[in-house]
């Protein structure tokens, strides 16, 4: 298993490479999982290479000693060999499946005795928005929170799909215009990381990262503190303006916040889905 880990690592570079380091239960539980199918692949794989160069050399042209006896259509031992095998195998996949599937639930909240920090998130073009409703502040391309407090997120887009992702804390879930993903993080050490969007959405989508930082509860406070001083306040018409395409956005800190902004970037998707067409709503002539 390690040695397993090592070829992985050293095959990647550092910088993606991430996923194997991971600074959260969530995260690690998914380096597990990803170790647990490396192995379970192997025991198909290994035995192949092992019998595939057996065979060669064993009916290698000049070994005139090897016995060929082709007709195996009625050996047992080849038939059990080639369907419980792969019956096992299957049966191994579909537990680990089922289980990982369980705990792994992106929307299952983490357990913990410190209430979750709940955080709204909005993928624009190319940047990320962060707000906080607790605190009435937001952050563009920055994420923070005590380390060793579960993180609750709320997702949605307010272009074409994103995909929200943060390799050494949790996985990856999409971000979609007018629906709401969620998203359970927790870090168990202060640090930096990086997220991303870890789908294509347009020309600046390479430089689509976001900060990450684990604080502690005191430098957490400290950084709501920095963020209500900030001049900026997300009003409707400054949102509207943050929406604009924009590459390599800086972080920019907001002290106040549009009453249910969140909700309403949802809404705008959906009540445009849902509107009647031209000629149909309350009021309308009747059609002849």
């Amino acid at each position: 298993m390690v040695a397993s880990a090592a070829l992985l690592a050293g095959a990647c570079d550092l910088r993606h490479s991430a996923v194997l380091d991971p600074k959260g239960p969530i995260a690690l539980a998914e380096r597990d999982l990803l170790f647990d199918a490396f192995c379970v692949m192997m025991v198909v794989i290994v035995p192949i290479i092992i019998l595939t160069l057996a065979f060669a050399w064993r009916y290698r042209a000049s070994n005139t000693k090897a016995a060929y006896a082709p007709k195996w259509a009625e050996s047992v031992r080849l038939d059990a060999f080639v369907w419980l095998v792969p019956a096992l195998i299957v049966v191994a996949v579909a537990v680990l499946v089922w289980r990982s599937t369980h705990k792994l639930d992106p929307y299952r909240p983490i357990d913990s005795a410190l209430p979750p920090l709940d955080v709204q998130v909005v993928a624009q073009d190319w940047k990320w928005l962060f707000i906080y409703p607790e605190q009435g502040i937001a952050v563009v391309n920055q994420l923070a929170f005590p380390n060793g407090r579960p993180v609750s997120l709320r997702i949605t887009s307010d272009t074409v799909m994103n995909s929200f992702y943060v390799p050494q804390l949790a996985g990856q879930i999409y971000a979609m215009a007018g629906m709401q993903t969620r998203l359970q993080l927790l870090a168990d050490q202060p640090g930096k990381f990086v997220g991303r969007n870890s789908m294509y959405s347009g020309g600046g989508f390479s430089d689509q990262h976001f900060e990450v930082l684990s604080l502690s509860q005191v430098d957490f406070d400290a950084w709501v503190a920095k963020a209500k001083q900030a001049p900026a306040k997300l009003d409707a018409p400054t949102y509207t303006a943050l929406t604009a395409k924009s590459r390599l956005h800086p972080i920019t800190y907001y002290s106040a916040i549009e009453p249910k902004l969140f909700d309403s970037i949802i809404a705008k998707y959906t009540h445009a889905h849902h509107a009647p067409a031209a000629g149909t709503g309350p009021g309308a002539a009747p059609r002849r």
